[in-house]
Protein backbone atom coordinates (compact mmCIF):
# COMPACT_ATOMS: atom_id res chain seq x y z
CA UNK A 1 0.00 0.00 0.00
CA UNK A 2 1.42 3.34 -1.04
CA UNK A 3 1.24 5.90 1.80
CA UNK A 4 0.07 8.73 -0.44
CA UNK A 5 -1.23 10.73 2.52
CA UNK A 6 2.39 11.28 3.59
CA UNK A 7 2.64 13.60 0.57
CA UNK A 8 -0.81 15.13 1.06
CA UNK A 9 0.42 18.74 1.18
CA UNK A 10 2.34 18.36 -2.07
CA UNK A 11 -0.54 16.58 -3.80
CA UNK A 12 -3.04 19.22 -2.70
CA UNK A 13 -0.74 21.95 -4.04
CA UNK A 14 -0.43 20.09 -7.34
CA UNK A 15 -4.23 19.78 -7.61
CA UNK A 16 -4.76 23.47 -6.85
CA UNK A 17 -1.87 24.54 -9.12
CA UNK A 18 -3.14 22.42 -12.01
CA UNK A 19 -6.66 23.77 -11.64
CA UNK A 20 -5.41 27.38 -11.56
CA UNK A 21 -3.21 26.78 -14.61
CA UNK A 22 -6.08 25.32 -16.61
CA UNK A 23 -8.37 28.12 -15.49
CA UNK A 24 -5.86 30.84 -16.42
CA UNK A 25 -5.21 29.31 -19.84
CA UNK A 26 -8.95 28.98 -20.47
CA UNK A 27 -9.69 32.57 -19.52
CA UNK A 28 -6.84 33.97 -21.62
CA UNK A 29 -7.72 31.91 -24.71
CA UNK A 30 -11.43 32.67 -24.42
CA UNK A 31 -10.77 36.38 -23.99
CA UNK A 32 -8.72 36.33 -27.19
CA UNK A 33 -11.61 34.65 -29.05
CA UNK A 34 -14.10 37.13 -27.57
CA UNK A 35 -11.94 40.07 -28.65
CA UNK A 36 -11.60 38.73 -32.19
CA UNK A 37 -15.31 38.00 -32.51
CA UNK A 38 -16.19 41.41 -31.09
CA UNK A 39 -13.93 43.13 -33.63
CA UNK A 40 -15.52 41.08 -36.40
CA UNK A 41 -19.03 42.08 -35.33
CA UNK A 42 -17.89 45.71 -35.18
CA UNK A 43 -16.67 45.42 -38.78
CA UNK A 44 -20.00 43.89 -39.80
CA UNK A 45 -21.93 46.78 -38.30
CA UNK A 46 -19.63 49.32 -39.97
CA UNK A 47 -20.23 47.56 -43.27
CA UNK A 48 -23.98 47.54 -42.56
CA UNK A 49 -23.89 51.31 -41.99
CA UNK A 50 -22.01 51.90 -45.25
CA UNK A 51 -24.52 49.71 -47.09
CA UNK A 52 -27.42 51.75 -45.69
CA UNK A 53 -25.76 54.96 -46.81
CA UNK A 54 -25.06 53.48 -50.23
CA UNK A 55 -28.66 52.35 -50.73
CA UNK A 56 -29.97 55.86 -50.04
CA UNK A 57 -27.46 57.64 -52.28
CA UNK A 58 -27.32 55.34 -55.34
CA UNK A 59 -29.81 54.85 -58.13
CA UNK A 60 -28.30 51.70 -59.68
CA UNK A 61 -30.87 48.96 -59.11
CA UNK A 62 -28.46 46.08 -59.74
CA UNK A 63 -26.05 47.32 -57.13
CA UNK A 64 -28.90 47.88 -54.71
CA UNK A 65 -29.98 44.22 -54.99
CA UNK A 66 -26.41 43.08 -54.43
CA UNK A 67 -25.98 45.30 -51.38
CA UNK A 68 -29.37 44.26 -49.98
CA UNK A 69 -28.75 40.51 -50.39
CA UNK A 70 -25.02 40.23 -49.79
CA UNK A 71 -24.45 42.78 -47.05
CA UNK A 72 -27.61 43.77 -45.18
CA UNK A 73 -29.44 40.43 -45.31
CA UNK A 74 -26.21 38.54 -44.63
CA UNK A 75 -26.31 39.62 -40.98
CA UNK A 76 -28.12 36.77 -39.25
CA UNK A 77 -26.85 37.12 -35.69
CA UNK A 78 -26.24 40.72 -34.56
CA UNK A 79 -29.35 42.46 -33.11
CA UNK A 80 -29.80 45.90 -34.74
CA UNK A 81 -32.22 48.79 -34.37
CA UNK A 82 -32.24 51.63 -36.93
CA UNK A 83 -33.67 55.04 -35.91
CA UNK A 84 -33.88 58.49 -37.40
CA UNK A 85 -32.46 61.60 -35.77
CA UNK A 86 -35.73 62.06 -33.85
CA UNK A 87 -35.41 58.65 -32.21
CA UNK A 88 -38.18 57.07 -34.25
CA UNK A 89 -37.61 53.39 -34.96
CA UNK A 90 -37.27 52.74 -38.67
CA UNK A 91 -36.26 49.08 -38.74
CA UNK A 92 -35.05 46.18 -36.60
CA UNK A 93 -33.10 43.05 -37.36
CA UNK A 94 -32.33 39.83 -35.41
CA UNK A 95 -34.41 41.08 -32.51
CA UNK A 96 -37.37 39.08 -31.21
CA UNK A 97 -40.18 41.21 -29.87
CA UNK A 98 -42.38 39.30 -27.39
CA UNK A 99 -45.64 38.19 -28.95
CA UNK A 100 -48.92 39.62 -27.81
CA UNK A 101 -47.67 43.16 -27.18
CA UNK A 102 -49.60 46.14 -28.38
CA UNK A 103 -47.98 48.61 -30.77
CA UNK A 104 -47.17 51.03 -27.95
CA UNK A 105 -45.82 48.24 -25.74
CA UNK A 106 -43.66 46.99 -28.61
CA UNK A 107 -42.20 50.47 -29.09
CA UNK A 108 -41.48 50.74 -25.35
CA UNK A 109 -39.80 47.35 -25.49
CA UNK A 110 -37.61 48.38 -28.43
CA UNK A 111 -36.59 51.63 -26.73
CA UNK A 112 -35.63 49.55 -23.69
CA UNK A 113 -33.45 47.46 -25.99
CA UNK A 114 -31.86 50.65 -27.34
CA UNK A 115 -30.91 51.67 -23.79
CA UNK A 116 -29.25 48.29 -23.28
CA UNK A 117 -27.47 48.59 -26.62
CA UNK A 118 -26.10 52.02 -25.62
CA UNK A 119 -24.52 50.40 -22.56
CA UNK A 120 -22.58 47.99 -24.77
CA UNK A 121 -21.69 50.08 -27.84
CA UNK A 122 -22.07 53.70 -28.97
CA UNK A 123 -24.46 54.06 -31.92
CA UNK A 124 -23.11 54.34 -35.46
CA UNK A 125 -24.18 57.53 -37.22
CA UNK A 126 -25.24 57.24 -40.88
CA UNK A 127 -25.11 60.68 -42.59
CA UNK A 128 -26.84 61.31 -45.90
CA UNK A 129 -26.26 63.98 -48.54
CA UNK A 130 -29.34 65.95 -47.55
CA UNK A 131 -27.93 66.40 -44.03
CA UNK A 132 -30.19 63.77 -42.56
CA UNK A 133 -28.91 61.29 -39.99
CA UNK A 134 -29.87 57.81 -39.00
CA UNK A 135 -28.53 55.90 -36.02
CA UNK A 136 -27.69 52.22 -35.85
CA UNK A 137 -27.85 50.68 -32.39
CA UNK A 138 -26.59 47.15 -31.86
CA UNK A 139 -25.51 44.74 -29.18
CA UNK A 140 -23.44 41.59 -28.99
CA UNK A 141 -24.80 38.54 -30.72
CA UNK A 142 -26.04 35.61 -28.66
CA UNK A 143 -22.91 33.66 -29.60
CA UNK A 144 -20.62 36.41 -28.33
CA UNK A 145 -22.65 36.75 -25.12
CA UNK A 146 -22.40 33.02 -24.49
CA UNK A 147 -18.70 33.10 -25.22
CA UNK A 148 -18.22 35.88 -22.64
CA UNK A 149 -19.89 33.78 -19.94
CA UNK A 150 -18.17 30.58 -21.02
CA UNK A 151 -15.00 31.16 -18.92
CA UNK A 152 -17.14 31.61 -15.79
CA UNK A 153 -18.96 28.36 -16.49
CA UNK A 154 -15.71 26.57 -17.17
CA UNK A 155 -14.12 28.02 -14.04
CA UNK A 156 -17.07 26.71 -12.02
CA UNK A 157 -16.64 23.28 -13.60
CA UNK A 158 -12.90 23.28 -12.91
CA UNK A 159 -13.54 24.40 -9.34
CA UNK A 160 -16.02 21.54 -8.88
CA UNK A 161 -13.55 19.04 -10.31
CA UNK A 162 -10.81 20.39 -8.02
CA UNK A 163 -13.10 20.10 -5.00
CA UNK A 164 -14.10 16.57 -6.00
CA UNK A 165 -10.44 15.61 -6.46
CA UNK A 166 -9.55 17.16 -3.10
CA UNK A 167 -12.29 15.31 -1.25
CA UNK A 168 -11.54 12.09 -3.14
CA UNK A 169 -7.94 12.34 -2.01
CA UNK A 170 -9.00 13.14 1.55
CA UNK A 171 -11.43 10.21 1.53
CA UNK A 172 -8.72 7.93 0.19
CA UNK A 173 -6.40 9.08 2.95
CA UNK A 174 -9.04 8.53 5.63
CA UNK A 175 -9.93 5.14 4.17
CA UNK A 176 -6.28 4.11 4.26
CA UNK A 177 -5.98 5.29 7.84
CA UNK A 178 -9.15 3.40 8.74
CA UNK A 179 -7.72 0.22 7.26
CA UNK A 180 -4.59 0.71 9.35
CA UNK A 181 -6.67 1.28 12.49
CA UNK A 182 -8.87 -1.76 11.88
CA UNK A 183 -5.96 -3.97 10.94
CA UNK A 184 -3.99 -2.96 14.02
CA UNK A 185 -7.03 -3.46 16.27
CA UNK A 186 -7.82 -6.92 14.87
CA UNK A 187 -4.22 -8.03 15.12
CA UNK A 188 -3.95 -6.74 18.70
CA UNK A 189 -7.13 -8.59 19.72
CA UNK A 190 -5.81 -11.73 18.07
CA UNK A 191 -2.43 -11.46 19.79
CA UNK A 192 -4.06 -10.92 23.18
CA UNK A 193 -6.25 -13.97 22.76
CA UNK A 194 -3.60 -16.65 23.37
CA UNK A 195 -1.95 -15.28 26.54
CA UNK A 196 -5.39 -14.32 27.90
CA UNK A 197 -6.63 -17.88 27.54
CA UNK A 198 -3.52 -19.10 29.30
CA UNK A 199 -3.97 -16.63 32.16
CA UNK A 200 -7.61 -17.65 32.58
CA UNK A 201 -6.55 -21.27 32.80
CA UNK A 202 -3.87 -20.44 35.39
CA UNK A 203 -6.37 -18.48 37.47
CA UNK A 204 -8.82 -21.39 37.42
CA UNK A 205 -6.03 -23.76 38.49
CA UNK A 206 -4.97 -21.48 41.33
CA UNK A 207 -8.55 -21.01 42.57
CA UNK A 208 -9.02 -24.79 42.73
CA UNK A 209 -5.60 -25.50 44.25
CA UNK A 210 -5.28 -25.86 48.03
CA UNK A 211 -1.83 -24.31 47.78
CA UNK A 212 -3.24 -20.90 46.81
CA UNK A 213 -6.37 -21.04 48.94
CA UNK A 214 -7.26 -17.62 50.46
CA UNK A 215 -4.37 -15.99 48.61
CA UNK A 216 -5.30 -12.38 47.62
CA UNK A 217 -3.10 -12.68 44.54
CA UNK A 218 -5.67 -15.01 42.97
CA UNK A 219 -8.39 -12.38 43.26
CA UNK A 220 -6.08 -9.67 41.89
CA UNK A 221 -5.13 -11.94 39.03
CA UNK A 222 -8.84 -12.38 38.29
CA UNK A 223 -9.31 -8.62 38.16
CA UNK A 224 -6.46 -8.25 35.68
CA UNK A 225 -7.81 -11.10 33.57
CA UNK A 226 -11.21 -9.42 33.42
CA UNK A 227 -9.45 -6.19 32.51
CA UNK A 228 -7.65 -7.90 29.66
CA UNK A 229 -10.95 -9.35 28.48
CA UNK A 230 -12.39 -5.84 28.33
CA UNK A 231 -9.34 -4.56 26.42
CA UNK A 232 -9.61 -7.44 23.95
CA UNK A 233 -13.31 -6.71 23.47
CA UNK A 234 -12.48 -3.05 22.82
CA UNK A 235 -10.01 -3.88 20.09
CA UNK A 236 -12.44 -6.38 18.56
CA UNK A 237 -15.18 -3.72 18.47
CA UNK A 238 -12.86 -1.27 16.70
CA UNK A 239 -12.74 -3.57 13.70
CA UNK A 240 -16.51 -4.10 13.52
CA UNK A 241 -19.76 -2.22 13.99
CA UNK A 242 -20.34 -2.07 17.77
CA UNK A 243 -23.76 -2.65 19.31
CA UNK A 244 -25.17 0.43 21.02
CA UNK A 245 -27.67 -0.01 23.85
CA UNK A 246 -29.64 2.33 26.08
CA UNK A 247 -27.57 2.43 29.26
CA UNK A 248 -27.82 4.50 32.43
CA UNK A 249 -25.20 7.04 31.47
CA UNK A 250 -24.58 8.26 35.03
CA UNK A 251 -23.97 4.74 36.30
CA UNK A 252 -21.76 3.87 33.32
CA UNK A 253 -19.68 7.01 33.87
CA UNK A 254 -19.39 6.34 37.61
CA UNK A 255 -18.21 2.78 36.96
CA UNK A 256 -15.59 3.98 34.46
CA UNK A 257 -14.26 6.57 36.91
CA UNK A 258 -14.31 4.11 39.84
CA UNK A 259 -12.14 1.68 37.91
CA UNK A 260 -9.77 4.42 36.78
CA UNK A 261 -9.53 6.18 40.14
CA UNK A 262 -7.84 3.21 41.81
CA UNK A 263 -5.20 3.08 39.08
CA UNK A 264 -3.96 6.67 38.95
CA UNK A 265 -2.15 8.92 41.38
CA UNK A 266 -3.84 9.31 44.78
CA UNK A 267 -3.17 13.04 44.48
CA UNK A 268 -5.79 13.28 41.75
CA UNK A 269 -9.37 13.73 42.97
CA UNK A 270 -12.41 12.79 40.89
CA UNK A 271 -15.91 14.25 41.27
CA UNK A 272 -19.08 13.57 39.27
CA UNK A 273 -22.19 15.74 39.20
CA UNK A 274 -25.28 15.54 37.03
CA UNK A 275 -27.97 17.98 35.94
CA UNK A 276 -29.98 15.07 34.55
CA UNK A 277 -32.37 12.62 36.18
CA UNK A 278 -30.27 9.81 37.65
CA UNK A 279 -31.88 7.20 35.37
CA UNK A 280 -31.26 9.09 32.09
CA UNK A 281 -30.30 6.63 29.30
CA UNK A 282 -27.86 7.12 26.44
CA UNK A 283 -26.99 4.91 23.51
CA UNK A 284 -23.47 3.62 24.19
CA UNK A 285 -21.23 0.62 23.85
CA UNK A 286 -19.90 0.33 27.40
CA UNK A 287 -16.40 -1.10 26.68
CA UNK A 288 -15.71 1.55 24.03
CA UNK A 289 -17.22 4.38 26.07
CA UNK A 290 -15.11 3.38 29.07
CA UNK A 291 -12.09 3.50 26.81
CA UNK A 292 -12.91 7.08 25.78
CA UNK A 293 -13.32 8.26 29.39
CA UNK A 294 -10.11 6.46 30.33
CA UNK A 295 -8.09 8.07 27.53
CA UNK A 296 -9.37 11.57 28.28
CA UNK A 297 -8.78 11.23 32.02
CA UNK A 298 -5.31 9.73 31.59
CA UNK A 299 -4.35 12.65 29.38
CA UNK A 300 -5.73 14.97 32.06
CA UNK A 301 -3.64 13.24 34.76
CA UNK A 302 -0.53 13.66 32.61
CA UNK A 303 -1.38 17.36 32.01
CA UNK A 304 -1.62 17.85 35.80
CA UNK A 305 1.64 15.98 36.44
CA UNK A 306 -0.27 13.55 38.63
CA UNK A 307 -1.67 16.19 41.00
CA UNK A 308 -4.98 18.06 40.73
CA UNK A 309 -8.69 17.45 40.21
CA UNK A 310 -10.93 16.09 37.47
CA UNK A 311 -14.60 17.02 37.48
CA UNK A 312 -17.20 15.24 35.32
CA UNK A 313 -20.59 16.83 34.76
CA UNK A 314 -23.57 15.40 32.85
CA UNK A 315 -26.10 17.79 31.31
CA UNK A 316 -28.19 18.57 28.25
CA UNK A 317 -26.50 20.62 25.51
CA UNK A 318 -27.95 24.09 24.99
CA UNK A 319 -28.82 23.56 21.33
CA UNK A 320 -30.17 19.99 21.33
CA UNK A 321 -32.11 18.84 24.37
CA UNK A 322 -32.38 15.28 23.04
CA UNK A 323 -28.64 14.75 23.39
CA UNK A 324 -26.46 14.27 26.45
CA UNK A 325 -23.25 16.19 27.13
CA UNK A 326 -20.49 14.89 29.38
CA UNK A 327 -17.94 17.57 30.32
CA UNK A 328 -14.59 16.39 31.68
CA UNK A 329 -12.67 19.28 33.25
CA UNK A 330 -9.14 19.10 34.62
CA UNK A 331 -6.85 21.57 36.39
CA UNK A 332 -3.88 20.88 34.14
CA UNK A 333 -1.59 22.98 31.98
CA UNK A 334 -4.20 23.83 29.35
CA UNK A 335 -3.87 23.70 25.58
CA UNK A 336 -2.64 26.58 23.38
CA UNK A 337 -5.35 27.80 21.01
CA UNK A 338 -3.18 26.92 18.03
CA UNK A 339 -3.02 23.29 19.17
CA UNK A 340 -6.65 22.65 20.11
CA UNK A 341 -7.47 20.93 16.80
CA UNK A 342 -4.11 19.14 16.68
CA UNK A 343 -4.64 17.20 19.92
CA UNK A 344 -6.99 14.83 18.07
CA UNK A 345 -4.53 14.04 15.27
CA UNK A 346 -2.88 10.60 15.37
CA UNK A 347 0.70 10.90 16.57
CA UNK A 348 0.28 14.23 18.35
CA UNK A 349 1.71 14.10 21.86
CA UNK A 350 3.52 16.37 24.31
CA UNK A 351 4.90 13.46 26.32
CA UNK A 352 8.38 12.08 25.85
CA UNK A 353 6.94 8.59 25.79
CA UNK A 354 3.70 7.95 24.03
CA UNK A 355 2.17 7.16 20.70
CA UNK A 356 -0.22 10.10 20.62
CA UNK A 357 -3.18 7.85 19.78
CA UNK A 358 -5.39 8.20 22.88
CA UNK A 359 -7.43 11.25 21.92
CA UNK A 360 -7.44 10.33 18.23
CA UNK A 361 -8.89 6.94 19.14
CA UNK A 362 -11.39 8.51 21.55
CA UNK A 363 -12.65 10.90 18.85
CA UNK A 364 -12.98 8.05 16.37
CA UNK A 365 -14.96 5.96 18.86
CA UNK A 366 -17.39 8.77 19.70
CA UNK A 367 -17.89 10.22 16.22
CA UNK A 368 -17.64 7.11 14.02
CA UNK A 369 -19.19 4.46 16.26
CA UNK A 370 -21.50 6.46 18.55
CA UNK A 371 -22.42 9.16 15.98
CA UNK A 372 -21.69 11.79 18.60
CA UNK A 373 -19.11 14.53 19.04
CA UNK A 374 -15.89 14.97 21.00
CA UNK A 375 -14.19 18.36 21.14
CA UNK A 376 -12.37 20.81 23.38
CA UNK A 377 -15.07 23.00 24.90
CA UNK A 378 -12.71 25.25 26.88
CA UNK A 379 -9.02 25.52 27.61
CA UNK A 380 -6.79 28.14 29.18
CA UNK A 381 -3.06 27.92 29.73
CA UNK A 382 -2.22 27.35 33.37
CA UNK A 383 -5.85 26.74 34.36
CA UNK A 384 -7.03 23.59 32.66
CA UNK A 385 -9.13 22.08 29.90
CA UNK A 386 -12.69 20.86 29.38
CA UNK A 387 -13.41 18.07 26.91
CA UNK A 388 -17.04 17.60 25.92
CA UNK A 389 -18.55 14.28 24.82
CA UNK A 390 -21.95 14.55 23.12
CA UNK A 391 -24.06 11.39 22.89
CA UNK A 392 -27.50 10.63 21.54
CA UNK A 393 -30.11 10.15 24.26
Amino acid sequence: MIPIYDQRSRIKLLIIGGALLIAAATVIYTNILVQRLSEREQQQIDLYAKAQRYIISTEEETNLVFVQEQIIDANKTIPIILTDDQGNILATKNLDVPKGLSEKASIRYLHGQIDKMKEQHPPIVVEYAAGLRNYIYYKDSELLTQLRTYPLVQLAVIACLAVIAYFAFSYSRRAEQNRVWVGLAKETAHQLGTPLSSLMAWQTYMKESERFKDEPIVEELGKDVRRLEIITERFSNIGSVPILKDENILQVTQNAIAYLQSRVSKKVSFTITTLLPTDTPAKVNIPLFDWVVENICKNAVDAMDGKGSIHIQLRRPTRNKTQIAIDITDTGKGIPKSKIESVFLPGYTTKRRGWGLGLALAKRIIENYHEGKLFVKWSELGKGTTFRIVLNG
